[in-house]
C-alpha cells in the first residue's frame, strides 16, 4: 500500500508541530532537528560531530519530551563496561533468583555523549543494540522501547584519549551532521531569556503510538525508479572518486532511500523528488567515506567530496510517475 497524498499532509503537520515544539528550546535550528526527527522515523540514528555547549543534550531532551517519550544520557569514559550501557543480571537474595536491572539504553532517546571516549568494547556494545534492536544478557532477549533513537556525539577537538570509532561502525549511522553556533539573533534570545521552558518541561505534542504510525507509514513513501537509478549513480560515483579509497556500500544506498521517503513526507509528498537525495546526501554519505591519505593531507574532506559529485551526478529528467 502507497500512502496517499492526504496521508502526507497529515504526517508533515504532525512533524511540523514536533520540529516547531523542539525550536523552542533549540533556537534557529530547524534544519537539524528536522534531520533528528528523520533519523527516528527512518529507524536509524544520528551522529553529532560538534564541539560542547551547541545544544546536544537539549536536543534530545527536548525531542524525547515532544513525542512522550523517554531520554536517558550517558557520559562515556574510558572506564565505561558494557552493562553500564545494556544493564545486566543481579541475584536477588529474597526470592533467590536472578533479575535484569535495564540499563540506560532502555529510553526511546539515548545521548550517548563523547562516544569515541569510551572502549571499543563499550562502543561495540552500544553499536550492537542500535542494529539489533534488542539486548542480550545471559541468554535472555529483552527488547527496546520502539520507537528508539540514539543520538552520539563526538568532540572534533581534544583527541588525547579517544577512540576513534572505525569506519565499519561509523556506517551504523543512520546520520552525521553538527548542531554549530547559533547565529547573532538566536544568541541575542538566548543571552535575553527569550528560548522559552526548559527542556525538562516541554509539553509533548504527540503520543507515541502516533509516531509508531509514522515509522510505519514512512515506508510506504513512492520511490520512482528513476529515483532509485539516481541514488545508485551517485553511490557508485563514490566508489570511483580519485580522492576516494573507499566508497559507500549498499547499506548507504539503502540509508539515503529510507531517508528521503521520510524526508519526504516531511515536506508533505508521498513521492520522493531528486531534491529529497540532494538534501540528504551530505549527512547520509559523507562519514562512509575514506578518503585517501594524500587527498586528505591535501585538505580534501567528505563533504567537499559528496558535494562535488551531488554537482556533477545529472539527476533523471524523466517525468516522475505518482
Amino acid at each position: 500500500m502507497t500512502m496517499t497524498a492526504e496521508q502526507a499532509t497529515g504526517f508533515s503537520g504532525i512533524a511540523d508541530r514536533i520540529v516547531e515544539n523542539v525550536e523552542r528550546v533549540l533556537l534557529g535550528k530547524a534544519y537539524v532537528i528536522r534531520l533528528g526527527l528523520t533519523a527516528m522515523l527512518s529507524e536509524g540514528h544520528l551522529l553529532l560531530e560538534d564541539v560542547p555547549g551547541t545544544g546536544k543534550t537539549s536536543l534530545a531532551r527536548a525531542l524525547a519530551q515532544s513525542i512522550r517519550g523517554t531520554t536517558t544520557r550517558v557520559q562515556f569514559t574510558p572506564d565505561l563496561l558494557p552493562g553500564d550501557i545494556t544493564g545486566m543480571t543481579v541475584y536477588d537474595q529474597r526470592s533467590g533468583t536472578f533479575e535484569f536491572h535495564p540499563g540506560p539504553v532502555f529510553a526511546t532517546v539515548v545521548l550517548a555523549d563523547e562516544i569515541n571516549r569510551a572502549s571499543p568494547k563499550t562502543q561495540s556494545a552500544l553499536l550492537e543494540v542500535m542494529e539489533e534492536g534488542h539486548v542480550t544478557v545471559d541468554g535472555v532477549t529483552h527488547p527496546v522501547t520502539a520507537p528508539f533513537l540514539v543520538i552520539a556525539t563526538q568532540n572534533p577537538i581534544e583527541q588525547a584519549g579517544t577512540y576513534r570509532l572505525p569506519e565499519a561502525q561509523l556506517d551504523r549511522f543512520l546520520m552525521k551532521t553538527a548542531i554549530g553556533y547559533p547565529d547573532h539573533a538566536a544568541t541575542v534570545r538566548i543571552l535575553e531569556g527569550a528560548v522559552g521552558p526548559r527542556a525538562e518541561v516541554l509539553e509533548p505534542v504527540v503520543e507515541l503510538d502516533t509516531v509508531r504510525d509514522m515509522i510505519a507509514l514512512a515506508r510506504t513513501v513512492h520511490v520512482d525508479p528513476v529515483i532509485t537509478d539516481y541514488v545508485a549513480r551517485l553511490v557508485e560515483a563514490t566508489r570511483t572518486h580519485v580522492d576516494v579509497r573507499m566508497g559507500a556500500s549498499v547499506r548507504g544506498a539503502l540509508a539515503l532511500i529510507r531517508c528521503a521517503k521520510t524526508f519526504a513526507t516531511l515536506q508533505g509528498r508521498h513521492y520522493v523528488v531528486p531534491d529529497d537525495v540532494k538534501a540528504l546526501a551530505e549527512p547520509v554519505l559523507a562519514h562512509r567515506l575514506v578518503l585517501d591519505p594524500e587527498s586528505e593531507f591535501d585538505g580534501v574532506t567528505t563533504t567537499s567530496v559528496v558535494a562535488q559529485l551531488v554537482v556533477e551526478t545529472p539527476p533523471p529528467s524523466e517525468r516522475i510517475a505518482v
